[in-house]
């Protein structure tokens, strides 16, 4: 239904997009994304035909954007990221101009204009004046323009700015709605609101495509940072149980994070959810599982690999009880039966000694001028000042 080869648009010396090449299906809902400047808002201004392209094609429902511009028009729907809407007319006088202008007789305008209005959510303010309207209902007001001459290609620039969250899920609905009857080119900057209705994501950075694909794609193109997450009582042998786990299918790599009570931890990167394989294991041998979790990169830690050049051990976010390297206890040797009928408790740690507290303060008057200011001074405890010092 559209067909990108090549795009590429400069302004002087900017280059905006370069090289773009993609394919929509008919009724595919596609969310495009991107950081603010990646080119997003000008392949969908060149897509409607607002603005020509400095070379390369596109073609929309088979016709030609550059060349076939008016047919292509006649069979796209088009939001932009600022809704241009008349602010002194009602809102089914604006529909009935934008009627007009696709050249819909006034039959058919009389039963548009009502079923747009309440496909958008905004029937019950048809005559209210639109400069009255509050941002969000002038966007539904902007998507039922787009509605209006039945297209077959919707491209919806941030089609939610400006809505409530109840108005975001109200619009979700009404977009997946759409996705069955139009094929859908969705920009926005709510990644999780692009994640709950569009299959496919196409992300831009600097004016190129940087990713393609579905979610499950962009995880193995992005090179993975999925992971396994395994608190289990293993016994004595530690570097027995890192082997067993290591010789498992789709297993990349099994990292030791130390022990917790007499859990040990371990972390486990994979590109496939491995959990019951990895709870088989621990059912045959026995284990004492605490935790077994999933963990995989949401999209915007997907889109933040991309737009910020992370590395991708950081696509995925520490889970909240894993401790760090420096917090966890040491191994220590356990005499516990293989089948853990009943496990000993952990030796009750011992206090650390008492410190006292210490502050920042760059006060160059506050005990003496001689003072380093780059150190902590001590108000409590060994080496704080006595009372009547500051």
């Amino acid at each position: 239904m559209i067909t990108v080869r090549d795009l590429t648009r400069r302004f002087g010396p900017h280059t905006a997009i370069e090289g773009l090449s993609f394919h929509l299906e008919p009724g595919e809902v596609v969310g495009f994304l991107g950081p603010n400047g990646a080119g997003k808002s000008t392949t969908m201004r060149i897509l409607s035909g607002y603005l020509p392209a400095s070379s390369g094609s596109a073609e929309v429902a088979g016709f030609d954007v550059l060349r076939q511009s008016l047919e292509v028009r006649k069979r796209i729907g088009y939001l932009p990221e600022s809704v241009p809407l008349y602010a002194e007319h009602r809102v089914e006088e604006m529909l009935d101009f934008q009627g007009r202008l696709h050249g819909l007789s006034r039959s058919e305008r009389r039963a548009r204009i009502p079923f747009v209005l309440e496909r958008a959510g905004i029937l019950d303010r048809s005559r209210a004046i639109i400069g009255g309207l509050s941002r969000g209902q002038r966007q539904r007001v902007g998507i039922a323009v787009a509605l209006l001459p039945e297209p077959k290609v919707l491209i919806l620039d941030e089609p939610t700015s400006g809505l409530d969250p109840l108005q975001r899920l109200e619009m979700r609905k009404l977009l997946v709605e759409l996705g069955r009857e139009h094929t859908v080119l969705l920009s926005s900057h709510i990644l999780p609101e692009i994640e709950a209705v569009c299959p496919r994501v196409i992300i831009l950075s600097k004016g190129r495509i940087a990713a393609d694909g579905t979610k499950d794609d962009l995880v193995r193109q992005l090179g993975g940072g999925a992971k396994l997450r395994l608190e289990a009582f293993v016994g004595g042998d530690v570097a027995a149980a890192v082997r067993l786990l290591k010789a498992l299918p789709g297993v990349r790599d099994v990292l030791d994070r130390g022990r917790l009570g007499v859990h040990h931890v371990f972390e486990i990167p994979c590109s496939d959810d491995l959990r019951e394989d990895v709870g088989a294991l621990a059912n045959a041998k026995r284990w004492a599982i605490r935790e077994l979790s999933w963990q995989r990169p949401t999209l915007e830690q997907l889109f933040a690999r991309i737009a910020l050049d992370l590395p991708t051990e950081q696509l995925v976010e520490p889970s909240a009880t894993e401790v760090p390297a420096a917090q966890v206890e040491a191994p220590i040797a356990l005499e516990v039966s293989p089948t853990l009928k009943s496990a000993a408790p952990s030796p009750a740690p011992q206090a650390a000694p008492a410190q006292g507290k210490i502050v920042y303060n760059l006060n160059p008057f506050d005990m003496g001028a001689s003072r380093d200011l780059s150190k902590p001074k001590p108000i409590d405890g060994p080496g704080a000042p006595p009372e009547g010092h500051a």
